[in-house]
């Protein structure tokens, strides 16, 4: 069982001065639910080497047992240190693609051509993509095998419009996740701000926000 992990590269957030990245948390949990079941992870970013780190993830009030266990664990601090260029693996390979997401997404990963026609392929191939929180960006120009958007008459979900809201960086972000989903067609769906939901339809799983990291691994172990 062999889970290809796909980080941003990008840690500008906007034009705001402050800094962005991947959320710790989406990407621990899911690291582990992995890692725990015995599968085999390769970690990938648009550029290569470290991905950068959203500093908010690392705040105490950010913190998770899948935190804390990240923060002893030499291993997968290396490993995160040296991910692959993008441009260097192949759906081929892997039987899951998965996304963590931060806001760092939005601005690299969603308009990333080898990313776009990573998930392609991984749906081309019935192999299952998965993303959490604002990584359903990467969903935007991708297509299915008719040329529709991938998105189109599924079930989906992501960071939605009041939790971009709640933390005022509603008029930063290149897009909001929620009405990009739904303007692709996407039959979006969504819980209370902070709680755990997913959307699960077909070969495709999405997680609301850091609160549904597990859940979203969880049900991409299912369909392996």
């Amino acid at each position: 069982m062999k889970i290809l992990m796909v980080l941003t590269s990008h840690d500008t957030l906007g034009s705001t001065g402050h800094k962005t990245g991947f959320w710790l948390e989406e990407f621990a949990s899911p690291y582990y639910v992995f890692l725990d079941a015995g599968a085999e992870i390769t970690l990938a970013s648009p550029k290569g080497g470290q991905p950068p780190l959203d500093p908010k993830s690392s705040q105490p009030d950010a913190q998770t047992a899948s935190t804390h266990r990240f923060a002893l664990d030499n291993t997968v601090q290396q490993a995160l240190a040296k991910t692959l260029r993008l441009q260097e693996v192949s759906a081929d390979d892997f039987d899951a693609l998965f996304y963590p997401g931060g806001h760092g997404p939005l601005w690299d990963l969603a308009e990333d051509p080898y990313s776009i026609a990573l998930i392609e392929q991984f749906q081309a191939q019935s192999k299952p993509v998965a993303a959490v929180c604002h990584a359903p960006a990467v969903l935007r120009h991708a297509k299915n095998t008719a040329g529709k958007p991938l998105v189109m008459g599924k079930q989906v979900t992501g960071f939605s419009n009041s939790e971009e809201d709640a933390v005022e960086l509603t008029q930063t972000v290149p897009f909001l996740v929620e009405e990009m989903l739904k303007a692709n067609g996407g039959l979006y769906s969504r819980g209370e701000n902070w709680q755990s939901h997913i959307a699960v339809d077909g070969l495709l799983i999405t997680g609301q926000n850091p609160a549904s990291s597990d859940a979203t691994a969880e049900a991409l172990l299912k369909l392996l």
